[in-house]
């Protein structure tokens, strides 16, 4: 585990330090004194509008699980995005729903397949609004020559993936037994006790896909994926033109799914990567200077990150729980 955070910390060190090689520092804390206030702190309530949507969505994937309060969903997507942040190799998303389902008296293997078709409709909703931007609304000229057919070859690969994921939610949610006797049999090098237990875990883990047997509860939790990531989106627009960087809010739909793929990189709430993402995408899409750029991404990345991170911490004072505790809880 020690050797793992250091490998993380230093890359989250030399993906940061990749970002600012060319920023002039002067010029970066002028442009910040200089953005918009007022859009600054719109954003602000961008971001906390998404935790609620988050929590909101959260619920419908749950159901078909058990009960659970909006209360209890929305503490612990606060505490698990908290850790994100603070912690390495994405130890939130398995912090979260051990939390909840301990909370809420729920499996913690079905409740953590949830976190996993979450992810699968953020990536659905993403590409989807990707696609919406490079084939409805962009102007072709408006991309730098050679990446547009790059973009739209991207998305095609990208949404054909989360259609087959799609699809293997489907047959884990239709089939859990399948899916322990296959574990079992593939098991038989093992133990019978181990074999045994982790074709009960596979059983269990696939029954928390069991919002896709249910139409209603999936359609739900994939409309509320879109004011979800529009949220995020308008959280990364005001405060890009709050820099006075001219990108239309529709712009946010290519920007967020190159922060995806940013965030993607498992240090400490993504820092460096989502700072470079976020640099490259405005710069080489929407003609900002890099200074400016510069700028926005450590703001926007501030705005998104610590006061989740805040909120997070007073949550888990109250709850009892400690940074130490949540990431022996995190380790496998």
């Amino acid at each position: 585990m020690r050797v793992r955070t250091i490998v993380v910390s230093v890359l989250a060190i030399a993906l940061f330090a990749w970002f600012l090689r060319h920023a002039n520092f002067g010029d970066v804390w002028l442009q910040v004194q200089r953005a918009r206030a007022d859009l600054l702190i719109a954003g602000f309530f961008a971001v906390i509008l998404t935790y609620v949507i988050r929590a909101y969505r959260w619920q419908f994937l749950l159901h078909p699980i058990g009960p659970t309060r909006f209360r209890t969903a929305f503490r612990t997507t606060v505490i698990g995005f908290a850790a994100l942040g603070v912690l390495p190799a994405r130890a939130g998303d398995v912090l979260r729903p051990y939390l909840l389902a301990r909370q809420e008296g729920l499996s913690p293997s079905a409740t953590l397949a949830t976190i996993v078709m979450e992810r699968v409709l953020d990536l659905v909703t993403v590409l989807s609004m990707l696609v919406f931007y490079v084939w409805v609304v962009s102007d072709p000229s408006s991309l730098p020559p050679g990446f547009r057919g790059a973009i739209e070859a991207s998305a095609a690969v990208a949404g054909a993936g989360a259609v087959v994921l799609m699809v293997l939610m489907w047959v884990l949610a239709t089939h859990p037994e399948r899916i322990g006797r296959l574990v079992f049999s593939a098991a038989r090098v093992l133990p019978h006790r181990v074999a045994d237990r982790l074709a009960g875990l596979a059983q269990t883990f696939s029954s928390g896909f069991a919002v896709a047997r249910e139409p209603r509860a999936l359609t739900l939790a994939l409309v509320w994926s879109f004011p979800l990531w529009l949220a995020i989106a308008a959280e990364a627009w005001l405060v890009t033109i709050a820099f006075n960087i001219a990108m239309p809010f529709t712009g946010t739909f290519l920007l967020q799914a190159l922060l995806v793929i940013g965030v993607a990189v498992p240090t400490p709430g993504a820092v460096g990567s989502y700072h470079e993402a976020y640099r490259i995408g405005v710069t080489t899409f929407f003609g900002a200077g890099n200074d400016a750029a510069v700028a926005a991404a450590i703001v926007t990345h501030a705005i998104s990150y610590i006061p989740v991170v805040l909120t997070g911490f007073v949550f888990m004072a109250q709850d009892g729980l400690s940074m130490g505790r949540l990431n022996q809880l995190a380790q496998p």
